[in-house]
């Protein structure tokens, strides 16, 4: 039995633990509870891996299956979901590999925040004003960084979206991609200059022009 120390509060890691020790168990309403957890954050990221946001739903039921028959294999060395996006990232690969397309980050992949209908943070500065032209602006950097990422190589485009959307550390992101953490640092500094190098040309061009 999983216990905090000192008495103290559990934390979201001692509850995810507690919550596979019980499923482990035998008791299916704990496993319930952390797909009802985790369940859109996964979908988040399935949906920014694949073009189909019909798979999307069917790649992440076969994640939690996944998850659920590894379960006994958890020991609590990371935490549970850096453990469950691993899944899902090769879950997605080999959904996308079995039909034989190629992955393709959705246009919500630059959108943070936990609500699907949250604007970026450059949509939000650029439409304060809320006129036609700002609008338009934001709307052509959008679509900037989105193909900027579309053009990254697959392994650039995972780290940098678990670093700048998911928000993981360096190590729960070599965790899920099973690389070293130097590795995931030239990734991530990659992918930033490859992004920023495709939309700094529009971003001066906007910053010359008065609204």
């Amino acid at each position: 039995m999983t216990k905090t120390p000192h008495g103290a509060p559990p934390t979201h890691a001692d509850t995810d633990l507690m919550l596979v020790e019980r499923t482990v168990a035998g008791d299916q309403k704990a496993y319930e509870l952390l797909v009802l957890k985790y369940q859109r954050r996964i979908e988040r990221l399935i949906g920014r891996m694949v073009r189909d946001t019909d798979l999307v739903e069917d790649i992440a039921q076969e994640t939690f299956i996944r998850a659920y028959r590894a379960l006994s294999q958890f020991r609590g060395e990371a935490q549970f979901y850096t453990w469950l996006y691993r899944i899902a990232v090769n879950t997605a690969k080999k959904a996308l590999g079995d039909l034989k397309r190629d992955p393709l980050v959705s246009e919500n992949a630059m959108r943070g925040g936990e609500e699907e209908d949250e604007t970026s943070a450059v949509e939000n500065e650029l439409t304060s004003a809320e006129t036609p032209e700002t609008v338009l602006a934001a709307k052509e950097i959008a679509a900037a960084v989105n193909s900027a990422m579309e053009a990254l190589p697959e392994e650039l485009r995972q780290a940098v979206t678990l670093r700048e959307i998911e928000g993981l550390s360096y190590e729960e992101i070599a965790e899920v991609m099973n690389c070293p953490i130097g590795t995931v640092r030239s990734r991530i500094f990659r992918a930033r200059e490859a992004i920023s190098a495709r939309i700094k040309p529009l971003l001066e061009s906007q910053s010359g022009k008065r609204w």
